[in-house]
């Protein structure tokens, strides 16, 4: 039986600009995101209000000492590159301390751009499944103009109704994971029988998953806190939104899964013996 899908050849070069580079942005998520204090972090903090602990050159005064201080969260959160293209893109390199006039709408344009940023992520990945071949034209089309959204100036972000624009992403993602999935469970189907399912948004805390064979399982938003993963195979599964803060990954195998990201990777436990798509980097809070 031929093994769940693998992606094409995956460049770093595709994801370069889905990336966080810090050094190009002026420490938006640390300050236009809100955050309460728990777990995740040692105090509360408002949208719009400075996080103390982001120095004047925009950088992170505890950058090195986060999870032991009580900002898990901060070491979790990814912005898919949205940060640099606000500042440097939108905002043409003016900073909202220089220029404190632009500081509440650049806070506000900040979430707007790393949703759009966020559908890239997926598009680009979508674009390069050999399964997809069908429906290239409509994802390159509809990633093309995900590219003009995030090029537009702050006023006409404000107005986008990104809400809309989601949605018509999401059913060429629904049809992609279908391509993909469809062909996996065909063959589980016929070689051990039928393949238990799982619906979206399924409750899956806590859950006993150990070794489970999970190929191309439907786990969209599937809550997964804190389940015991380690040696699941996910190979094919469509991950999108899919909740795996403290879930133990320990030698997972996500290896062709569909729409994970390194969100959500961040937010999990795992080690060496974890195998992830070559899009994402193994983070430095795992074990060895």
């Amino acid at each position: 039986m031929p093994e769940p899908h693998e992606s094409t050849a995956v460049s770093n070069d595709d994801y370069r600009q889905l990336r966080a580079d810090c050094e190009n942005c002026f420490g938006l998520c640390c300050v236009a995101l809100p955050f309460s204090a728990s777990v995740d972090f040692a105090v509360d903090k408002h949208a719009g209000q400075r996080c103390h602990n982001l120095g004047h050159n925009f950088r992170c005064g505890v950058h090195q000492d986060l999870r032991e201080i009580g900002y898990r969260g901060c070491t979790v959160y990814d912005c898919f590159g949205a940060g640099q293209q606000v500042a440097q893109v939108t905002y043409s390199g003016k900073d909202w301390v220089k220029a404190p006039e632009t500081a509440k709408q650049m806070f506000e344009v900040f979430p707007i751009m790393r949703q759009l940023h966020e559908l890239l992520w997926y598009l680009t990945e979508a674009l390069e499944l050999e399964q997809t071949q069908s429906i290239h034209e409509a994802l390159r089309s509809v990633r093309d103009e995900t590219e003009r959204l995030t090029a537009l100036s702050s006023e006409a972000l404000l107005k986008l109704d990104i809400a809309a624009h989601r949605a018509n992403v999401n059913v060429l993602l629904l049809q992609t994971s279908e391509l993909v999935r469809s062909t996996v469970q065909r063959q589980l189907k016929t070689s051990r029988g039928r393949h238990k399912s799982y619906g979206r948004g399924a409750d899956l805390i806590g859950a006993n998953l150990r070794g489970a064979d999970l190929r191309g399982a439907h786990l969209r938003g599937a809550y997964l806190i804190a389940a015991d993963l380690i040696e699941a195979d996910f190979r094919s599964a469509d991950l999108i939104g899919a909740d795996f803060r403290d879930a133990n990954l320990s030698g997972a195998d996500f290896t062709g899964s569909l729409f994970l990201t390194q969100f959500q990777i961040n937010a999990a436990k795992g080690d060496s013996q974890t195998k992830l798509p070559k899009s994402l980097s193994r983070p430095p809070h795992w074990s060895a």
